[in-house]
């Protein structure tokens, strides 16, 4: 069973890579996918909006007070 202490962190620069390599017609959208999962693209995209939620509530809070 794999979770997610057996990955290293995202690398961002290695999925922007890898996308790119896909939209040059370098690589097939099947290893191109299985790129930018074992990069971590879920990992990063759970922590984006993660984020923006956090962001999201913390903006509405404050206009909620009158800030």
């Amino acid at each position: 069973m794999s979770n997610a202490m057996d990955r290293p962190p995202p690398d961002p620069v290695k999925l922007l890579a890898y996308w790119m390599e896909w939209e040059r017609a370098e690589t097939p959208p099947g290893r191109t996918l299985a790129n930018l999962k074992t990069a971590g693209m879920r990992e990063l995209l759970d922590a984006l909006a993660a984020a923006a939620t956090e962001a999201a509530a913390t903006a509405e809070s404050a206009e909620a007070a009158g800030t």
